[in-house]
């Protein structure tokens, strides 16, 4: 197939890190001459500024797509496999299907055309920098809204990552249905609380995690 004939895939992910919420993904095509001005690295981009740009991306991608893995999913595969399955959902869900994807980080998981992976490609390739915004975007709208189902932690500010205010939130009130259990600060948590309610709900969900090493969230 001739260079002119690939269809490229720029891919990323947004939460991994993140002590709350689902892992998200985006996987976008763009044409040759899209006239996108100011793509970059979405953590080097404002909100605002990254939501005016999602909608253009959008308009102007030959295909787009987001997938996502549940927090179930991040506790019983780990978080690297769970980012990897957002991915391969996003990936799927192009139309037209790209030839090949270039992944940001050091690895890319299976997907059903070549890959490749791209350390900081966030910052270099455009594909690659659009989808970081879709991601990063998509994921964002759902923390907020998750804010409103479980207020308290200051979701919406932090959107689940392990700030100063989140860890303090998850002392006060333990861990709540969409905090990873398998991750450190999560799991501990469980242990600071002095309401027994709130402590029998996190070991039954620490239960579904015991036979994995509490992660970390790098």
């Amino acid at each position: 197939m001739s260079a002119q004939a690939e269809l490229v895939a720029g891919v990323d992910e947004a939460g991994r890190g993140c002590l709350a919420g689902p892992v998200y993904a985006a996987a976008v095509i763009l044409p040759q001459g899209h006239g996108i001005q100011g793509l970059r690295d979405s953590k080097r981009l404002s909100a605002a500024r990254r939501e005016r740009l999602a909608p253009l991306i959008q308009a102007r991608a030959l295909a787009w797509a987001v997938g996502w893995a549940s927090v179930e999913e991040i506790d019983r595969l780990n978080i690297l496999r769970a980012s990897g399955l957002a991915m391969q959902r996003a990936v799927a869900a192009l139309n037209p299907a790209p030839t090949l994807c270039l992944v940001d980080g050091d690895r890319a998981p299976e997907f059903s055309c070549a890959a490749r992976p791209i350390v900081g490609g966030d910052g270099t390739v455009e594909c690659i920098m659009a989808a970081s915004i879709l991601a990063k975007v998509a994921r964002d709208e759902l923390l907020r809204r998750l804010e409103r189902e479980h207020p308290g932690y200051g979701l919406a500010r932090h959107k689940g990552y392990g700030t100063r205010e989140h860890l303090a939130a998850l002392q006060r009130l333990g861990p709540c249905a969409i905090h990873r259990m398998s991750f450190a600060p999560c799991a501990q948590s469980v242990f600071w609380i002095a309401d027994s309610g709130l402590r029998n709900e996190g070991e039954t969900r620490m239960a579904r995690c015991a036979n994995r090493r509490p992660q970390t969230g790098d």
